[in-house]
């Protein structure tokens, strides 16, 4: 990055922790007490709406929210970030968290790998990828996303257990997340069939190789990139993450911080089965898309008429109630999910929200929304599931992401954002 960059102090990070961060990774330090109260409030909210789901839905739904209690509480204990890993490698050169991306992706592939050979989902339905093409709306979408992360502080998943560890200004970004991708949405028939696109392309079926060729050959990618982040650190010396308190024992899963392979290995495993349970990958922005449609439809837009809603299937969807959405589901399960972790370990609190933090959550939610719909998802579905799917386009989605978040560690000071020295801890 050049040394001639403002750099601001103004540490406007995704995860809410406390001021004890900089803590050893050994350290022992008294947690604050749990928020019992909210706790409580969190497990009421999750059972009834687990009743609810359970009584008037599939009972595929009901499975789908406990896997999105367990993504949220995942992603909060490990700080788990898609955002900030990339920020770090960028900025400083620290690529310990994008190895944590490589051991989360290689334990998926291995998982997806006979999943999408050989199975079907727990309900005996038909197991699906996430493979998409690549094209100018790609690559448009997920540049447009790596940036609009980094001003938003947070990609989709980040956004959603943001919100449920109480970050106030995450609320703007949710919000902006939705309007954005709710206008993808209509200008996507656009990006679709009047710029150039080439087929979808699969390691697995588009090559010959197989699926147990193309998980060699993902293997093999995987060790080159996290190699190649070990030069990088050779290479530029940068300050090791730092590590948050934590406790020892059983009592470090509910309240304690996790190491970041202990995360990377959870997301997999969890999206494995939600692969098993509703038949595809584990996605975010679907969800938002169809919120922010709805609310349109109230409002008399005829969203009907955008080509995005003119297959049978998105009218029937969004004629039905969110509940029998499984993107849906999962993101309350998420949300609700991170709320209760963040109670657990007494860290749930409402963050001031300032006019830059203000703003840049306002351009970056629309950003990331806009951005995903025209990627075909976000870090989520398109990076981790498509990766994961063994889809070309999930590749270029992380290399055109990484291109936004280089330029985007340019436009962070002007929010007051900060973005992270070679003499800074970074967090």
């Amino acid at each position: 990055m050049n040394s001639t960059t403002q750099i601001t102090t103004n540490n406007q990070d995704t995860q809410p922790i406390t001021s004890t961060q900089n803590t050893p990774a050994n350290s022992t330090t008294l947690l604050d007490a749990p928020q019992r109260g909210l706790v409580g409030l969190g497990l009421t909210a999750t059972l009834l709406l687990f009743v609810y789901v359970f009584n008037s839905q599939h009972i595929s739904q009901s499975v789908l929210l406990v896997l999105g209690l367990s993504f949220g509480y995942t992603l909060f204990h490990a700080r788990f970030g898609f955002t900030s890993a990339f920020r770090r490698l960028m900025s400083v050169g620290n690529g310990q968290a994008m190895r944590a991306h490589m051991l989360m992706l290689a334990v998926a592939v291995t998982l997806f790998a006979p999943i999408l050979a050989f199975g079907t989902s727990f309900f005996g339905g038909e197991v699906l990828g996430y493979v998409d093409p690549v094209g100018v709306s790609l690559l448009v979408g997920s540049f447009m996303f790596g940036i609009g992360m980094q001003l938003g502080n947070g990609c989709a998943s980040g956004t959603l257990y943001a919100v449920g560890g109480g970050r106030s200004v995450m609320f703007v970004t949710l919000l902006f997340f939705i309007i954005g991708a709710t206008l993808g949405a209509k200008h996507l028939p656009f990006w679709i069939n009047e710029t150039p696109s080439f087929e979808a392309f699969s390691l697995a079926t588009s090559t010959g190789l197989g699926y147990a060729g193309a998980w060699a050959v993902s293997l093999v990618i995987f060790a080159t990139i996290a190699g190649l982040t070990l030069w990088v650190e050779k290479k530029k010396n940068p300050p090791k993450m730092a590590q948050l308190p934590t406790t020892k024992g059983l009592a470090r899963v509910v309240r304690g911080s996790w190491p970041l392979w202990a995360g990377a290995i959870a997301l997999a495993v969890l999206n494995a089965l939600t692969l098993m349970t509703r038949g595809e990958p584990w996605g975010v922005t679907s969800a938002f898309t169809l919120w922010g449609s709805k609310v349109a439809n109230l409002v008399g837009v005829d969203v009907v008429s955008w080509g995005y809603w003119s297959s049978p299937a998105r009218v029937a969807a969004l004629e039905a109630s969110i509940f029998s959405d499984a993107t849906t589901v999962l993101n309350f399960g998420i949300m609700l999910g991170a709320f209760i972790a963040s109670a657990a370990a007494g860290l749930f609190q409402f963050t001031k929200i300032t006019k830059g933090n203000l703003l840049a959550s306002i351009i970056g939610g629309l950003m990331m929304g806009y951005g995903a719909r025209l990627a075909f998802g976000c870090n989520v579905g398109a990076y981790f599931s498509g990766i994961a799917s063994f889809s070309l386009h999930g590749y270029v989605w992380g290399i055109c992401a990484m291109a936004g978040t280089f330029l985007a560690l340019y436009l962070r000071p002007l929010f007051g954002l900060s973005v992270p020295k070679s003499n800074d801890s970074v967090c």
